[in-house]
């Protein structure tokens, strides 16, 4: 059975999972939506935490631990929506929606299957265009503002050897926790960033990061499209979230970004779900 009601297909970004979209799901179901949150492989409740990442942390020993993320690529995360989205797209239209690195699996799912997907929504989330992966736009100058920096330090071992970037988000060092909070929640009370913080998983791909993500103008340019701008991002500066607006706006003149606006923080939209899902409904209608 289907129906002229969408479903929305809601993909995480870098070190999270489905569970971030509880807040905004729970919205979208009080105004009659279905939707589907995605977990990515080696995410969610396959995510890996070995016991060295537990308390006490045994930080040498979690250095040196093999990922089960390090072999998995930007088409394994694009496959694994483009599955999702054919599963759904029998019961009616698909909204597809990411943030953050979850805009990556999404311009390459809308490059793969844009006759089954009726619209992307990007939140405050890469949507490549002139250079290939997140990777390359962090040497651009609309990525200055960035806080992410100060954030080196939170990680473990040696990306190159374990093809993984590692992030310690147990980690009991006060400054670090400030810097993570400044990047990623700053508008958000102490409480509620700690809360976010325990359903993140250490470990992302750097296949993932580096893989190409660029959109192609005669497939993923031909779906109507979305951007919901954070004003208050530190992590994804606003500066950066308009120059990728503006990429694509150039590549497709005749298909721009709706755009839309939230004064909020990179974290911080998962705690204004009631305007997020107020926002997503009206493009369904």
């Amino acid at each position: 059975m289907s129906s002229n009601n969408p479903t929305f297909v809601l993909v995480h970004g870098s070190g999270s999972s489905s569970f971030m979209w509880a807040t905004i799901q729970r919205e979208l179901a009080a105004l009659g939506h279905r939707s589907f949150a995605v977990d990515l492989p080696g995410h969610g409740l396959d995510a890996q935490y070995p016991v060295a990442y537990q308390a006490p942390q045994d930080l040498d020993a979690w250095a040196a631990e093999p990922s089960t993320l390090a072999t998995v690529t930007l088409r394994d995360n694009a496959d694994v929506v483009v599955d999702v989205v054919r599963r759904v797209a029998e019961h009616g239209p698909v909204v597809l929606v990411g943030a953050s690195l979850g805009g990556t699996a999404i311009s390459v799912a809308g490059n793969l299957v844009p006759d089954l997907v009726d619209r992307l929504v990007y939140i405050s989330a890469w949507s490549c265009v002139e250079r290939a992966n997140p990777i390359e736009y962090f040497a651009e100058p609309e990525f200055a503002a960035s806080l992410t920096g100060p954030l080196a330090p939170l990680n473990v071992g040696n990306p190159a050897e374990l093809g993984v970037g590692r992030a310690n988000y147990r980690t009991a060092d006060p400054e670090l926790l400030t810097a993570l909070k400044a990047a990623t929640a700053a508008d958000v009370t102490d409480e509620q960033f700690m809360a976010f913080l325990n359903i993140l998983q250490p470990d992302e791909s750097l296949a993932v990061m580096t893989g190409d993500a660029r959109v192609d103008a005669e497939t993923w340019g031909t779906i109507a499209r979305s951007y919901i701008r954070l004003t208050e991002d530190r992590s994804l500066p606003i500066a950066m979230q308009d120059r990728l607006i503006a990429e694509a706006d150039a590549l497709t003149p005749g298909n721009p970004y709706d755009v839309h606006t939230l004064d909020t923080s990179h974290v911080g939209f998962v705690f204004r779900a009631a305007e997020v899902a107020a926002i997503l409904d009206k493009l369904s209608s």
